[in-house]
């Protein structure tokens, strides 16, 4: 029975396993998505996302925790810098997992893991979102009844009717 163990073993030993967290880890700091199986995608986000956290603190002794996790300067660099500006609003939850389906030589099921805000196509959808549609809050119903009482007004005084050419009254200095 296996009751408590929350662990994904992936079929190796623990340092056949770190290894193969920490280096499918710097991939994914240096690409921002990678393509891999399911189970080694789940196991790399509860990897990695403390990871993440870690480092929103740029300090040298996250670095050096990171650090000992990674072992590559370059991912370290990466994480401290571009990614963790990028999440520094953002409280948990830096990775997503779409599943793409089976493999076709071993059938395996395998699955997308991507940093969420490097995303380019979800991060516009959101953002466009944002801008041009209004929030609506229970609380903002009284700002709203007097935001459209002086809509109406303002625009009553400020369209004085045009004369144009064609009315009689314009017509009627001028010869025919």
């Amino acid at each position: 029975m296996r009751h408590g163990d929350k662990i994904n073993n992936l079929g190796r030993k623990k340092a056949h396993r770190e290894a193969l967290l920490s280096n499918l880890a710097c991939a994914l700091i240096q690409h921002k998505r990678i393509v891999t199986t399911l189970a080694k995608a789940k196991a790399l986000r509860v990897y990695i996302e403390p990871l993440i956290t870690k480092s929103k603190k740029n300090e040298t002794h996250q670095r050096r925790v990171v650090f000992s996790y990674l072992q590559d300067k370059a991912a370290v660099t990466e994480l401290f810098s571009t990614i963790s500006e990028k999440i520094a609003g953002r409280p948990g939850g830096y990775t997503r997992i779409i599943k793409l389906g089976t493999r076709p030589g071993d059938n395996a099921e395998t699955a997308l893991i991507e940093l969420v805000d490097f995303n380019e196509i979800y991060g516009k959808g959101k953002t466009e979102k944002k801008e041009g549609a209004k929030r609506t809050r229970r609380a903002g119903s009284r700002k709203k009844a007097t935001d459209t009482t002086a809509a109406p007004a303002a625009e009553a005084t400020e369209t004085p009717a045009p004369v144009t050419e064609n009315t009689p009254e314009a017509s009627e200095g001028q010869p025919s």
